[in-house]
């Protein structure tokens, strides 16, 4: 299963996202899942926030390699699963074509259509990246315990909110 994660600057939240779900899949033994992460005003290349860094060093994470990417259409269309900060960014996902595959990280595992959005820490201090940290790494276990729930093909079935519909293509 390819796994999306969406934000908008790629260097806050869905990097750190992104870092989280990676370590929590490793954990876990999920070795089918492949976890990418764009932004849709993304600076191409940027590398993740000051504060998104020490975060995910706190806790043993590392994302000095990390370069943000725009979203796009092809990342949209190689997605199975694409879980995002904000409705906005739903909004702009569904825009290039994701459809049936993405859902607010927040509303996913509990099948809500809360709509909450995750805090964006951008030009926080470094608790607020902390919380934002603390609520990622929540939110992504709760994700992976709905998809193993779902079946160990990793298929996930996103209906719930609106926007969301069947299971994401294997």
């Amino acid at each position: 299963m390819r796994l999306l994660f969406v934000c908008t600057g790629n260097t806050c939240r869905s990097p750190m996202a992104e870092v989280v779900a990676r370590s929590l899949a490793a954990e876990r033994g999920v070795a089918a899942l492949q976890i990418s992460s764009a932004g849709t005003s993304a600076w191409d290349g940027a590398s993740a926030s000051d504060g998104a860094l020490l975060v995910a060093m706190e806790h043993g994470l590392d994302l000095g390699a990390h370069r943000a990417r725009q979203l796009s259409r092809d990342a949209v269309a190689s997605a199975d699963l694409i879980l995002v900060m904000g409705p906005h960014h739903r909004e702009r996902v569904l825009a290039l074509g994701g459809e049936g595959r993405t859902s607010l990280l927040t509303d996913f595992a509990a099948r809500s259509t809360e709509g909450r959005p995750v805090q964006d820490p951008f030009g926080g201090d470094l608790e607020t990246y902390r919380a934002t940290y603390e609520e990622l790494t929540r939110e992504i276990a709760r994700v992976l315990d709905r998809l193993a729930a779902e079946g160990s093909s990793g298929a996930a079935d996103t209906s719930g909110p609106p926007g969301d519909a069947p299971p994401p293509r294997e």
